[in-house]
């Protein structure tokens, strides 16, 4: 149970080859009529979701704010209402969003407030300059939109590298007819850390974006006998004196992530905006059932998470159930969501959110007695045993898609690599200055498979604006998936939400770069 080959065969699953004929991603030709977000039927769809008529109102302010991570570190970053995570928002299936973004942030900064997971109208999905212009520093947008399927969600700006500070919020969508029975609930937001601390996102993004291929006049052989270490804790970005790095990571390795863990040097992995040496800490009483909603809002890291002590009850993947699963921990990708159901034990335990591949983790605490708190680099065994992620799963029978003929197939080849940094879809960059070029194209009533074909040596959390998507014919319904390196994974999707969508890889830094497409509606 402990041993990599039974990992190995839980992440199996994500090897879903696919079969038939392939439509291109795109091609050379000339681009139909598509459907724009702000089109008659993208108004139409919304008017025939389910509504309860009620509005939750809310103003979401981005703004600079010195942040307290505990344990006497502070980080100037920016975030919702002065705090990191945001505040949760809570609405019930059927409801009304209604969250008024004041753009407070410096610098002419523009931004916007991306609803992920939830498939919405196109609109207000928060992606300029696909779906909207984007909001201007001093400027305010209030988004629109009914909230119609229950589940756990974040939102997040979709602008430049602005997730990897500390806009992020989670968005809870209640179920007004809960089947899960369950006495409590804990939300817990996973973070890696540096803005404000070693650099900003935008100096990261520039360093990996010079790729490795050059390395300072080195040969990609020599690497193994450079310094990695960053020593210099400046606000530069770029190369050392020494020649290191001072922001890309070395030597980040998983098995589980099929290799290469990622890119990026955190000095700080959080959980619920705090450090491991003071942690949040969750206070119950044994013998009563909790639902933990994880969300992993990171920029470059997966999470393996465990609570020391406990079993997990898997119940839900980017908020729709799945046939219930017992599991001692779940490796979570950026932009992923796992519901679970655990039945608290008599004492203080350690919440574990291990830094895949990076030899670093993130602690809160669940106390339900007495009892010493756990050291900050405690390593519950629970981290090596039945580990499961998306791949290990199936949906539960009421939201498994039926079974019908497939429409169209679409090649999505992840491609490209660290040496020039050069991220994409196909072999091409998502050009932002050409949004609507080369689209991976849908028509309305679609059922359509896509398979995911990474040629790439790192792994890549792919996710689909609007819709959800089933992995294989039986698998979990989702809207992020994790691709394994030389792997293909096929999902499939009904094409019901017409307008312009954003597929990409949810590392921040990968997406950026160029690892993003746009799906669209034909007119």
């Amino acid at each position: 149970m402990n041993s990599i080959n039974r990992r190995s065969a839980l992440l199996a699953g994500l090897a879903v080859a696919g079969t038939g004929a392939l439509a291109a991603c795109g091609g050379s030709g000339s681009t139909p009529a598509l459907v724009s977000p702000d089109s008659k039927v993208v108004a139409t769809t919304e008017r025939k979701r389910k509504g309860s008529g009620k509005v939750r109102e809310v103003t979401l302010t981005a703004a600079p704010a010195v942040l307290d991570l505990g344990g006497k570190v502070t980080a100037k970053s920016w975030a919702y209402g002065g705090r990191t995570p945001g505040k949760e928002i809570r609405l019930a299936a059927g409801d009304t969003l209604a969250a008024e973004l004041s753009n407070q942030l410096p610098d002419r900064t523009t931004t916007s407030v991306h609803w992920h997971g939830i498939a919405l109208r196109a609109d207000m999905d928060g992606v300029p300059p696909a779906t909207q212009n984007a909001v201007r520093a001093g400027r305010n947008f209030t988004y629109r939109f009914l909230a119609d399927t229950p589940g756990t969600y974040f939102f997040h700006p979709h602008v430049g590298v602005q997730l990897d500070r500390g806009l992020h919020a989670p968005l809870i969508v209640e179920d007004p007819r809960e089947p899960l029975s369950y006495d409590d609930e804990w939300v817990v937001v996973l973070d890696d850390w540096l803005d404000g601390v070693t650099g900003t996102p935008d100096q990261v993004l520039a360093e990996l974006s010079h790729g490795m291929g050059d390395m300072g006049g080195m040969d990609m052989g020599d690497m193994d006998g450079m310094d990695m270490s960053g020593g210099d804790t400046g606000k530069g970005g770029g190369k050392t004196s020494s020649g290191s790095m001072k922001f890309m990571l070395m030597g980040a390795r998983s098995s589980l992530l099929g290799g290469d863990a990622g890119d990026v040097k955190y000095p700080y992995h959080l959980v619920n905006g705090r450090m491991p040496s003071d942690p949040d800490v969750y206070t119950g009483k044994p013998g009563k059932r909790v639902r933990l909603r994880i969300v992993n809002a990171g920029g470059d890291t997966a999470y393996r998470v465990a609570l020391g002590g406990h079993k997990l009850t898997i119940t839900h993947t980017d908020g729709f159930p799945v046939a219930h699963q017992q599991v001692d921990a779940l490796l979570v990708g950026m932009g992923e969501r796992y519901d679970v159901l655990v039945t608290l034990a008599d004492g203080v335990f350690p919440l574990v959110a291990l830094a895949e591949g990076k030899d670093a983790s993130g602690l809160a605490l669940v106390r339900t007695g007495s009892g010493a708190a756990p050291r900050a680099t405690v390593r519950p065994k629970e981290l090596d045993g039945m580990i499961m992620n998306a791949a290990g799963l199936k949906a539960a029978d009421d939201v498994r898609l039926d079974t019908r003929r497939t429409d169209r197939v679409h090649r999505i080849e992840l491609t490209g690599g660290m040496a020039g940094y050069d991220w994409g879809i196909n072999g091409r960059r998502y050009d932002m200055k050409h949004p609507t070029a080369d689209p991976v194209l849908v028509e309305q009533g679609q059922r359509v498979r896509l398979d995911f074909v990474n040629k790439t040596d790192m792994w890549h959390p792919m996710h689909l604006h609007g819709h959800t998507y089933q992995l294989g014919t039986g698998g979990p319904r989702k809207d992020t998936t994790i691709v394994l390196p030389g792997r293909t994974v096929s999902v499939y999707f009904d094409a019901d939400n017409p307008g312009q969508w954003m597929l990409h890889c949810h590392n921040a830094y990968h997406g950026e770069a160029g690892m993003m497409a746009l799906l669209a509606y034909e007119a």
